[in-house]
């Protein structure tokens, strides 16, 4: 029969809220053994049905409707309504009260929970159900637990003496308890008494009282600690609290505790609108023990849409000291920062052009460099380039900068870089030839009387043109190897660059480094970055790169490329006058390869060569090995010639993880300067999976900061499947340091 005034009640909303405070990716129970949960009781629709409009079907194998006052349903009564599927032995259905109460155990199901009970009994007039002796099973994901009793009233559900893990019943290495829950649906809140949790049963927390969201939603409250330790700082303990303030920003509030220095607090300001995204971030650490003075980091990035061609970005930064980054940094990317920039401005771009408006300023933040050493600010700089094809075969196009630069110790000066040029990009399927023109002015203004030579003028400039030639081939032929296809390419490429020579001894020096030199210098039409030099050239570089390609799935087996630069006249021009110039032979030679041996096996290998001098000048060679099992093992050695610009290096790399067993994960990593006799950073430990919980512990020696200064780290993880981790983050710290590192 079908019956519509019979409501049913179910407990699952109060359940899932009550246990989850938010989502978490979807663990296993693979490492479990023999797990045991509820089982599916029906099959779930397919498609969601709503449950306002949906009747409520009762069958049972008896129906007594004898008695005026009571209707009485028994033998495997079933309830279906929408999704909903309940199923006992007898209901009672008291009509004037509108009160039910079952006899035999309560099976429950809808597309979110499974649960059984050992009685249930509701009042229909006061939108109340009570349940006895409950356990239930997530569908979605492992969550699973028991409670003594469970009401219902409205929209308002009240456990006690509930339970809460993603272990499965009999294997609770790690449970959540709590004497009283209380789960409002209508303000999607809950509130849990008497909190512990136990790890192989043992309770490590204890809560008298908390609360939580019970949807997906952001939700005010603490987020995980975070723990760890090193030789700098001692034990250093983070308690974030997050602060939903509104829809579209929020904040997060970290108190930091320092055993060595004191109390920091770390903060996070995050807005979003519909033209606008960014966050403010800070540190503040009043009257640091070890140092006596307070210490701080301020931080606002932001980007404005301001319409469909511009915008607005800003990256300001501000650190209280120079040795802020090395007392506080956890890597050697932090704590070896030298200069902290700040920048801001406006960008645009069209089909043809892109331009920009910013300001840029430097601040010293190691002690090694001394006060002045930063460099000059850029208050204001002003860029624009533009291209646009003339007809199939000829493009123009005009680089342009203008520059205010300013220092409190340096001086400063106005600066305009102007460069137009005419390119015609002649080729074909398998060949090109690019000639470019260009005529290049660089003209200063208004400089600082430090710059400007004895009997010199505040105003002077650098004007010459520049030429050259771009070409290149491509050759390709299939062949058979070991019973597979392949595509084998060969690049040959030239390109001739003609610059006449121009004094530029005179011209102050803003912000004009050599480059590095590479395989990209080989097709460069300048060997300085900065406007403030311009490289004379009569030269040609000729390089010649092959490919070779599966013809199964066009991976890339083999690239590999050599080159070099041939002078026809020396060049003279150098970046202050009276250093040495570059070879009148040639530049070194370079050449890069890189080789999948197998699917599983690479390498890789850079080389840099200088014929005049029969020395290496750069090599580095990497291998990486994909084992079964997730097993990764990364190799590597650098060695860099000391130059004019960079000082000596010679390095080993060697990292690796190595999964044990179904249970446990090894990783390490070892970077050692040989020419320093010195461990740059060394990291060892463990990874332990169980059924529900996983522990990470790391070891790591690394370099503070540039006076070679050691710290040593200590770093744990302990993550519960299913709802989240505690202590320090160690998948940051081990992306970064071995390649490849997937959690």
């Amino acid at each position: 029969m079908r019956q519509t005034s019979l409501r049913l009640l179910p407990l699952c909303l109060a359940v899932a809220g009550a246990v989850r405070a938010e989502e978490a990716p979807k663990p296993t129970w693979a490492l479990c053994k023999l797990p045991t949960t509820i089982p599916w009781f029906t099959e779930v629709p397919a498609a969601p049905t709503d449950r306002l409009a949906a009747p409520t079907d009762i069958s049972a194998n008896d129906l007594n409707v004898l008695k005026s006052e009571s209707t009485v349903f028994s033998g495997n009564v079933e309830l279906t309504h929408a999704d909903q599927w309940m199923n006992t032995d007898k209901v009672t259905y008291t009509h004037d009260t509108e009160q039910f109460v079952t006899e035999g155990q309560v099976r429950y199901q809808d597309r979110t929970v499974r649960l059984t009970a050992e009685s249930a009994s509701g009042d229909q007039k006061n939108d109340v159900l009570t349940m006895g002796k409950v356990r239930y099973q997530f569908n979605e994901d492992l969550g699973n637990g028991e409670a003594e009793t469970a009401v219902l009233k409205g929209p308002v559900g009240t456990l006690t003496d509930a339970t809460y893990s993603t272990c499965p019943p009999g294997q609770r290495q790690w449970e959540f308890s709590a004497g009283r829950i209380a789960v409002n649906d209508e303000t999607a809140t809950g509130v849990a008494h008497n909190v512990t949790l136990k790890l192989g049963g043992i309770p490590v927390i204890w809560l008298p009282v908390i609360s939580f969201p019970t949807d997906d939603k952001r939700r005010t409250g603490m987020l995980a600690p975070t723990i760890g330790r090193d030789d700098q700082n001692g034990l250093d303990l983070k308690l974030p609290y997050y602060l939903n303030l509104a829809p579209n920003y929020d904040a997060t509030l970290t108190p930091r505790w320092l055993s060595k220095r004191g109390f920091m607090l770390n903060g996070e300001f995050r807005y979003l609108t519909l033209r606008s995204r960014g966050n403010f971030t800070g540190t503040y650490l009043p009257g640091d023990d070890l140092t006596g003075t307070d210490r701080s980091l301020l931080s606002w990035q932001n980007y404005t849409t301001v319409n469909r061609h511009w915008y607005f970005a800003s990256d300001l930064n501000n650190v209280s000291d120079k040795e802020y980054f090395g007392d506080f940094g956890d890597s050697i990317d932090y704590t070896s920062i030298s200069l902290l920039n700040s920048s801001a401005g406006f960008f645009g771009r069209g089909k043809y052009w892109t331009a920009s408006l910013t300001a840029e300023t430097w601040q010293i933040a190691t002690p090694l460099l001394p006060d002045g050493a930063e460099p000059y600010r850029r208050l204001p700089r002003l860029q624009a380039t533009a291209l646009r094809p003339l007809s199939r075969w000829v493009e123009a196009g005009l680089n342009f900068e203008a520059v205010r630069f300013n220092h409190e110790s340096r001086g400063g000066g106005n600066r305009v870089d102007l460069q137009p040029y005419v390119r015609f990009p002649l080729g074909g399927n398998s060949w090109f030839i690019t000639p470019q023109l260009a005529w290049r002015y660089t003209g200063y203004s208004s400089l600082d009387d430090s710059l400007v030579p004895p009997n010199g003028s505040d105003s002077t400039s650098r004007s010459l043109p520049i030429a050259s030639v771009d070409a290149g081939a491509y050759f390709e032929r299939s062949f058979n190897w070991g019973g597979r296809g392949y595509l084998q390419t060969l690049e040959p490429r030239l390109y001739y660059l003609r610059v006449p020579y121009r004094d530029q001894g005179h011209l102050p020096l803003f912000d004009t480094r050599e480059l590095t030199f590479g395989w990209t210098s080989l097709f460069r039409d300048n060997s300085f970055g900065g406007a403030d030099r311009q490289a004379d050239a009569n030269q040609v570089a000729l390089a010649l790169t092959t490919r070779l390609l599966s013809a199964a799935d066009g991976r890339e087996r083999l690239s590999a490329g050599i080159g070099r630069i041939t002078y026809f006249d020396q060049p003279r021009v150098t970046l202050l006058p009276g250093l040495p110039t570059a070879s009148d032979n040639g530049s070194v030679w370079v050449a890069t390869m890189d080789l999948a041996v197998s699917d599983w096996w690479s390498l890789g290998a850079t080389h840099q060569w200088n014929p005049d001098s029969q020395h290496t000048e750069l090599s580095s060679v990497r291998t990486q090995l994909r084992l079964h099992k997730g097993t990764i093992v990364n190799a590597a050695y650098r060695f860099r010639r000391a130059s004019l610009t960079l000082p000596p290096l010679e390095q080993t790399d060697l990292s690796f993880v190595i999964p044990v067993n179904k249970n446990w994960n090894l990783y390490g990593r070892w970077n050692y300067s040989l020419r320093d006799n010195q461990t740059i950073e060394a990291l060892a430990g463990f990874e332990w999976n169980s059924c529900c919980v996983a522990v990470r512990l790391l070891g790591r020696q690394y370099i503070r900061n540039f006076e070679s200064r050691q710290n040593i780290g200590l770093y744990l993880e302990i993550e519960l499947n299913g709802l989240g981790s505690f202590g320090r983050d160690t998948s940051r710290l081990l992306d970064n340091a071995i390649l490849g590192y997937v959690r």
